[in-house]
């Protein structure tokens, strides 16, 4: 400890996947660190739920996914939707070159807390929660740790890397100065749980029908339902009553009609506003933003969490060594983001394409009368269905565990 507050060589600002992720992989190779959770655990509801092929086979690598997948999940290796009331499959994973060929569904608090098991083995590794990055430490013109508030008052922690992880309204990144590039959302998505019947019909994770976009995943007692409206309108949409939304998921799914109306309060509905931006630079001496602190993404694919896994599993494989050996450069924090970016900027762009061209229009009310001809191919070509699995089980530019555990 420092005389005036803690010394590591590596803290990370938030308990998500990507700080999580990167403070394992950082403690089993060795290197000391810390990573703050300002909430007292991970409980929270309504969180990403999708773990990726991609984030399984880092698991798998790292020699923890049996025990990962003894905890209670749900399994998809098919992606269906309804397109104007026909059945379409969109995605077939059972192709794809990974050891789990599947995407699995389970509450991020029981992912973290996994993860938290995991680095409490190492002794290199520090969990505080209900403790928050405030601001950062400066030497000069380097960043040199931050200040932190947890259940004892304020106090510092001094390290050579401060890795920002705090998601989309980082505290970090404001404090870095970093400009964030806001590319745009028409949506909002509102989340709901519907009780679920043993005698439901299996149900296609999307419904596009009558002008309504809805998702529905099966968790196996309940539905979790996401509705997309018109970004902004949430205000609108209350004031009309619930009433309103009911008739709105009826339309889009006739099963949940009566179901629906058990969402008797709007405390019963969260919304989440949906970003897409980006950092253009995500480093300074000193400081690093990963994940949602350095690129927020569109909900579409479910595909954040895993583009912030693997931010944090090509951060561990660069800065390992560095951070074991001395000083970490600027250049390193380079390398973190130049490769990074791209499969940002790919899969950013592929949301923005789907946002465009598919989604907008129906917000706005169009009705979709009959799938357009992409979908009709997945129909009659079904090896056409191995290209969205890849986007979205792998997506760009996997990332594969390198570092080797210094405690075997």
């Amino acid at each position: 400890m420092a005389a005036n507050g803690l010394a590591t060589r590596c803290c990370i600002v938030g308990g998500g996947p990507a700080g999580m992720m990167l403070g394992v992989l950082l403690a089993r190779a060795g290197v000391d660190v810390i990573v703050l959770e300002k909430y007292k655990d991970f409980f929270r509801d309504f969180r990403g739920d999708t773990v990726h092929p991609s984030t399984l086979q880092v698991l798998y690598e790292l020699g923890w996914l049996e025990d990962f997948l003894k905890i209670p999940h749900d399994e998809m290796t098919t992606v269906g939707a309804n397109v104007a009331g026909r059945l379409i499959t969109v995605a077939d994973f059972t192709h794809l070159p990974t050891h789990s060929k599947f995407v699995a569904f389970m509450p991020q608090w029981d992912f973290l807390n996994f993860l938290a098991e995991h680095g409490k083995r190492y002794p290199s590794f520090r969990l505080l929660t209900e403790t928050e990055g405030t601001d950062l430490i400066r030497t000069g013109d380097r960043v040199s740790g931050v200040t932190a508030k947890g259940p004892d008052g304020e106090f510092m922690i001094h390290a050579e890397l401060v890795v920002g992880t705090d998601g989309r309204h980082s505290t970090i990144r404001a404090a870095a100065g970093f400009e964030v590039e806001n590319l745009g959302a028409p949506m909002d998505v509102l989340w709901m749980r519907i009780p679920k019947e043993p005698t439901d019909p299996v149900q296609p994770l999307g419904t596009l029908n009558d002008g309504r976009l809805l998702v529905l995943i099966d968790r196996t007692s309940y539905w979790q339902c996401a509705f997309i409206i018109p970004k902004g309108t949430f205000e609108r949409l209350k004031a009309n009553g619930l009433q309103t939304l009911h008739d709105e998921i009826g339309q889009a799914v006739p099963v949940l009609r009566e179901r629906c109306k058990l969402i008797d309060d709007w405390s019963k509905v969260s919304l989440l506003e949906v970003r897409v931006d980006r950092l253009n630079l995500w480093h300074r001496p000193g400081v690093l933003c990963i994940g949602d602190a350095a690129h927020a993404m569109s909900p579409i694919g479910g595909v954040g969490i895993n583009l912030a896994v693997a931010d944090a599993v090509a951060s561990a494989n660069i800065l390992a060594q560095p951070l074991a050996g001395g000083t970490v450069s600027d250049e390193v924090l380079a390398r973190i983001q130049a490769r990074r970016m791209f499969p940002t900027k790919v899969i950013q762009g592929m949301q923005l394409f789907i946002q465009e061209r598919a989604i907008e229009p129906v917000l706005q009310g169009k009705v979709v009368e009959r799938p357009p001809f992409p979908f009709l191919l997945f129909d009659h070509l079904p090896y056409l269905r191995r290209l969205p699995a890849l986007a979205i089980g792998l997506g760009v530019r996997p990332e594969h565990v390198r570092t080797k555990d210094a405690y075997s």
